[in-house]
C-alpha cells in the first residue's frame, strides 16, 4: 500500500534518518524529491483481488499488498511520512490523521471497541485532549489523577492511560519509565508534541502509543494541519481501521509537507531550544517575572508567569507572534487561560497549574536578542523588588529521560 519500497537499512543516526527516511528509494528511481500522489481512487482491472485486498483490509487493518486503492485507505505521499515518522520514534508503524484531535478520537474509538471506555488521565493535558476526556463526547468516562496515583486508578475495563510530557503549558515532566511501570497490561499513550523525537522517543521507557499534533514540530513552519500516532503494528491495523471507516484522513500534500518537515526538525529543535533556553535563564531574573517554567529535558517551550496583567504583555509585543499553537520557525506566544486551556474548568485549569498570569512561549528561530528585546519592551517597566526566589523550574531530570546537555538525539532511533 506504500506504493514505494520501503527501503531498510542498518541503524542510523536521528539526524540521518530525519533526512533520508522515507526517502531511500528515490534515487533509484531517479528522483530526488518525494512525489505527491493526489490520486483520490486508483484504477484495477482485477475487481477479484480488490475484493480480497479490502477483505483482508477489513481483517486485520494491514496495509494491503501492492498498489493503492482508495484514498480513505491510504495515500503513498503520507505513507511515506508514517515511516519516517515511525524511524524516529523507534516504533513499528506510525498513522497519521487530519489533525491531533482526530489521532487522540481513533486512539479512544479503538480502546471503546474493545469495551474498554474508562481512561486514566495526568492534568495538566493540550486542552482539547483534556475536553474531549472529560466530556465523554465519545462515551469515555476519565479519572484524573497523578503519576503515583495511576496503579491504583486502573479498573477492569480501563482501556487507557495518557500523560504529557513536558505537558502543556506548564512544562511538567513526569517519570514515563515509572508511569509505564504502573500501567501494567494497559497501554500507556504519550504525548510527545513538546519534546518531538529529537529530545525523547516515549516507545523506550515503555509508551505502546506516541501522539502528536503534526500541526506543531514536525511541520514546524505554521502551514499544515496533522496528527500522527506512532505504535506498534498490531494497534496500527486497528487505527487504519477507525480512520477508514471515520474518515479522518491526512491530505497528501499535507503528508508531503510533514516529510518536508521532518528533515530539518533535529536542526529546528536544538536551535530553537539554546534560544530559548537563554530566554528562560533571563526571564527567572526579571523582576516583572513571578516564575518560570522550564523543562529539564530542555525544548524550545518556556511557560511564565508575570506580576501584572499578562493580556498586556501580549497586545505589547511586535517581533513575536501573539497566536495559538507552537512549534513553527517563528516564536509564538498566547495566554493558555483564554485560548488553549479555556475549554476546561477554571477551577480544574488552576489545580493544574494553569495560573490566570501565566503565558506560553514558543521560541523560534529568531536571534536572541532581538527576541529579548521584545520581550522586555512588552513586560513593560514595571519592577517588583521582593520577588520569590527559587522558582525558575529547572528540576533534575525525570528517571529515564534525557537532559539538555545530553538530548537524546545523539543516539540511533
Amino acid at each position: 500500500m506504500h506504493g514505494y519500497d520501503d527501503v531498510r537499512t542498518a541503524p542510523r543516526a536521528l539526524a540521518t534518518e530525519a533526512v533520508h527516511a522515507g526517502r531511500d528509494d528515490l534515487a533509484r528511481q531517479g528522483l530526488h524529491a518525494p512525489p505527491i500522489d493526489l490520486s483520490t481512487t486508483y484504477p484495477s482491472y482485477d475487481s477479484r483481488g480488490e475484493a480480497a485486498r479490502i477483505d483482508a483490509f477489513a481483517t486485520t487493518g494491514a496495509e494491503p499488498d501492492g498498489p493503492p486503492v482508495y484514498g480513505r485507505l491510504g495515500n503513498p505521499t503520507v505513507a511515506r511520512f508514517e515511516t519516517a515518522l515511525a524511524r524516529l520514534e523507534g516504533t513499528e508503524a506510525a498513522v497519521a490523521f487530519a489533525s491531533g484531535m482526530a489521532a487522540l478520537t481513533a486512539v479512544l474509538l479503538v480502546r471503546a471497541s474493545m469495551g474498554l471506555r474508562h481512561v486514566v488521565a495526568v492534568r495538566p493535558l493540550y486542552g482539547c485532549s483534556d475536553h474531549l476526556l472529560t466530556a465523554g463526547l465519545l462515551g469515555t468516562e476519565v479519572t484524573w489523577t497523578d503519576p503515583a496515583g495511576i496503579a491504583e486508578a486502573l479498573r477492569p475495563d480501563t482501556g487507557l492511560v495518557m500523560v504529557e510530557t513536558p505537558a502543556n503549558p506548564t512544562l511538567t515532566e513526569v517519570d514515563l519509565r515509572a508511569v509505564a511501570h504502573a500501567c501494567g497490561s494497559v497501554p500507556l499513550l504519550v504525548d510527545n508534541t513538546f519534546a518531538t523525537p529529537v529530545l525523547q522517543r516515549p516507545a523506550e521507557h515503555g509508551a505502546r502509543l506516541v501522539l502528536h499534533s503534526a500541526t506543531k514540530y514536525l511541520g514546524g513552519h505554521g502551514d499544515v494541519l496533522a496528527g500522527v500516532v506512532a505504535c506498534d503494528e498490531e494497534f496500527a491495523g486497528r487505527l487504519r481501521q477507525i480512520r477508514f471507516a471515520t474518515g479522518g484522513v491526512l491530505h497528501p500534500l499535507a503528508g508531503y509537507l510533514l516529510l518536508r518537515g521532518l528533515s530539518t526538525l533535529p536542526v529546528r529543535v536544538r536551535a530553537a531550544s539554546e534560544t530559548a533556553a537563554e530566554l528562560a535563564r533571563r526571564l527567572a531574573t526579571d523582576p516583572r517575572v513571578a516564575r518560570v517554567h522550564y523543562p529539564r529535558l530542555g525544548g524550545a517551550m518556556i511557560a511564565f508567569e508575570v506580576h501584572d496583567d499578562p493580556h498586556e504583555v501580549i497586545a505589547g509585543v511586535r517581533l513575536i507572534t501573539p497566536a495559538v499553537s507552537l512549534g513553527s520557525v517563528d516564536t509564538l506566544i498566547q495566554h493558555p487561560a483564554s485560548i488553549s486551556h479555556r475549554i476546561v474548568d477554571a477551577d480544574d485549569r488552576r489545580d493544574a497549574g494553569v495560573s490566570d498570569r501565566l503565558l506560553r512561549l514558543s521560541v523560534g528561530l529568531e536571534d536572541v536578542e532581538d527576541l529579548w528585546a521584545d520581550l522586555d519592551g512588552a513586560l513593560g517597566t514595571a519592577a517588583h523588588p521582593h520577588r520569590d526566589a527559587g522558582l525558575y523550574r529547572h528540576e533534575a531530570p525525570p528517571q529515564g529521560a534525557t537532559s539538555h546537555n545530553e538530548p537524546a538525539a545523539a543516539g540511533r532511533p
